[in-house]
């Protein structure tokens, strides 16, 4: 038997019964002062249902009940938003950050005398535009991260800042090979700093919030979700289009564009998991764009601050993928090694140039027609190869075994390689016991796995004989 008067009864009961417990129940309720009237009862159950709602659905939503304002009248809800709310935290997170978010000018001189049409006559232009977001405030200075390729080339840099105001950059560090770079600025009135979040942490489907300078417009969002966690893709640190370097990254469908490398890529909780770096862009390729993860930027973060630079071990070689040779050979014919060796090397910036280390340290460059290649450092940048910036290749006989079809040709030796014995066409192979097919490979493994001080034996062909060499890295230099 229901409590409420409904019309529905058993069959069992008779009329006699159904009256006289219908008569009892009323008197119930009038020895409590109080007559219940089917409108009456059909009213509390209807507050009474809808309360039950509103608790069940917060239950299963996460709802902080303590924190929102319920009420019911006659089944109809109203529930209050709060920053619990999956539709608020969106709007939460980016205003977190936000404040802390920069445009990065990257101010380059002007072409020979065109200083005049400047306009302030400081014979600078803006080159290029990008972002960045204060992470810290030390001393009076607030310390901003930003891509390298952003301030690249720049003999100055502007930082722009939420409210307008426009600010000179210091650069206090920079790193290609990871593509990081920290700038100081004066902390007046600068109250934001945005907080680091764990990239580990991040999982394929989490939404995920892009803010930055895309196209020069800024204080601009754009919002996704991770697409993969972590994507390992090649990198030509010479821009020459052979990679020579691999980047784990965060791949994102948010709106990567011009202007957003260096900006924050936030969670939901508003913390920093990443670093807008780059996209692809190609015809018929969307939403796909690639963030640095914040745990692989936190140890470059630090190391830039306090040094000013990404200290790594040495080898000494300018170098050329064994594999790209054997191509050109057989795309330039039997007279020529060809004219696009791989970008990529390991050593610093005082190498001589290219042809004064030809035959010198091995007589294994034989007479003939020769064509001229680029070579890099490990750092990517180019060696001192004269007024030509060539390193001259010659023809040449490797004369390796026919089993022997990965490694890298010696360029040219300097510092702890030449001082070790290596030479100009020996054919490294191996990196203590690990095998090297390539000049990625050989930074992978020296970066990765060796430190400055430790010693590493280098395995290597010279006129078709296996040689070994072992010698203590040493830290690169500027000089």
């Amino acid at each position: 038997m229901s409590l409420f008067d409904d019309d529905f009864y058993s069959t069992r009961i008779s009329r006699r019964a159904r009256v006289t417990f219908q008569a009892q129940k009323d008197a119930a309720f009038k020895r409590r002062g109080m007559r219940w009237t089917p409108l009456k009862v059909a009213m509390t159950s209807s507050v009474i249902s809808a309360a039950a709602v509103v608790i069940v659905f917060a239950l299963f939503t996460g709802f902080d009940h303590s924190d929102s304002t319920v009420s019911a009248v006659a089944g109809v809800t109203k529930v209050g938003l709060n920053d619990n709310n999956p539709l608020e935290k969106t709007i939460s997170a980016a205003a977190k950050v936000r404040p802390a978010v920069v445009s990065i000018i990257n101010e380059q001189a002007l072409p020979d005398g065109a200083a005049q049409g400047s306009g302030d006559g400081s014979g600078l232009e803006q080159a290029a535009l990008g972002s960045g977001f204060i992470f810290e405030k030390v001393k009076g200075k607030a310390h901003i991260l930003t891509n390298n390729h952003v301030i690249a080339d720049a003999v100055a840099v502007k930082a722009v800042l939420s409210n307008g105001d426009t600010r000179d950059a210091k650069i206090i560090g920079k790193d290609e090979i990871t593509d990081l770079a920290v700038l100081e600025i004066d902390d007046r009135g600068i109250n934001t700093v945005a907080s680091f979040g764990e990239s580990d942490d991040l999982r394929a489907g989490q939404w995920v919030m892009a803010i930055g300078n895309p196209l020069g417009l800024s204080d601009s969002l754009s919002m996704g979700i991770v697409s993969k966690t972590k994507r390992i893709i090649p990198v030509s640190l010479s821009q020459d289009g052979n990679y020579d370097w691999e980047q784990e990254v965060i791949q994102i469908d948010a709106s990567i564009n011009q202007g957003n490398s260096g900006g924050p890529l936030i969670d939901l909780d508003g913390n920093v998991v990443g670093i807008n770096s780059m996209k692809i862009a190609d015809y018929g390729v969307e939403g796909v764009g690639f963030a640095i993860p914040s745990h692989e930027a936190l140890p470059i973060v630090k190391s830039l601050l306090e040094y000013g630079k990404v200290k790594r071990p040495y080898l000494g070689v300018y170098t050329m993928d064994l594999a790209q040779y054997f191509a050109q050979q057989s795309a330039a014919g039997d007279d020529s090694v060809g004219s696009s060796p791989d970008g990529g090397g390991s050593s610093d910036d005082n190498g001589s140039n290219g042809s004064d280390a030809e035959g010198k340290d091995d007589g294994a460059a034989t007479e003939g027609p020769r064509a001229e290649a680029p070579g890099t450092g490990e750092d990517g940048s180019l060696p001192d190869m004269g007024d030509d910036d060539t390193i001259v290749v010659p023809r040449s006989d490797l004369k390796l075994p026919a089993d022997v079809q990965d490694g890298v040709i010696v360029l040219q030796a300097v510092g702890p390689a030449q001082e070790a014995g290596l030479a100009f066409n020996d054919v490294i192979v191996k990196l203590d016991s690990q095998s090297i097919a390539s000049t990625m490979d050989l930074r992978q493994y020296l970066y990765g796995k060796k430190k400055i001080g430790d010693d590493i034996k280098v395995t290597f062909y010279r006129d078709g004989q296996k040689h070994t060499a072992t010698f203590k890295l040493e830290e690169k230099t500027e000089d």
